[in-house]
C-alpha cells in the first residue's frame, strides 16, 4: 500500500474522527484542554504507527499540559481506538503539537504591521 493511496487516506480520516471523539468525550484528564482539536492524522502504510497533530487554544503551558496528558492517556486512547476501528494492527500514536495556526496568526500580524506603514 502506497503512502498516499485511497485506502490509507480513508484510514487517516477515520482515525482522526475517532481520535477526536475519544479526546473530546472520554478522557477526563484535567491537564487536557477542552479546546483541543485533532488537526491531522497520518497512519503509516503498515498500520504500526500514527502521528497525530494536535491544536490547543491557549498559552504554551496549556499546550505542554495537553501533550503531557495525551501521552499519559495513550494506552487508553489506543485501546478505545482498537474497539472503534477494526484494523489489522492498532497504531502506536505519537502526539505532535501543531503550530500552524499560531504561525499563521503571527504572520498575519507581521503583514498588517508592514502594510500599516505604507
Amino acid at each position: 500500500m502506497r503512502k498516499n493511496s485511497i485506502k490509507n487516506t480513508r484510514i487517516n480520516g477515520e482515525v482522526q474522527r475517532v481520535l477526536a471523539d475519544i479526546i473530546r468525550g472520554q478522557i477526563k484528564d484535567p491537564r487536557i484542554s477542552p479546546l483541543t482539536s485533532v488537526v491531522a492524522v497520518e497512519v503509516s502504510p503498515d498500520l504500526k504507527t500514527a502521528k497525530a497533530w494536535i491544536s490547543t487554544l491557549g498559552d504554551e503551558k496549556a499546550q505542554e499540559d495537553t501533550i503531557a496528558g495525551l501521552k499519559s492517556a495513550e494506552g487508553y486512547i489506543r485501546s478505545q481506538l482498537a474497539k472503534e476501528i477494526n484494523l489489522r494492527n492498532t497504531p502506536q500514536i505519537t502526539f505532535v503539537m501543531d503550530q500552524s495556526i499560531a504561525y499563521g496568526v503571527n504572520m498575519t500580524r507581521k503583514i498588517d504591521e508592514v502594510t500599516k506603514d505604507l
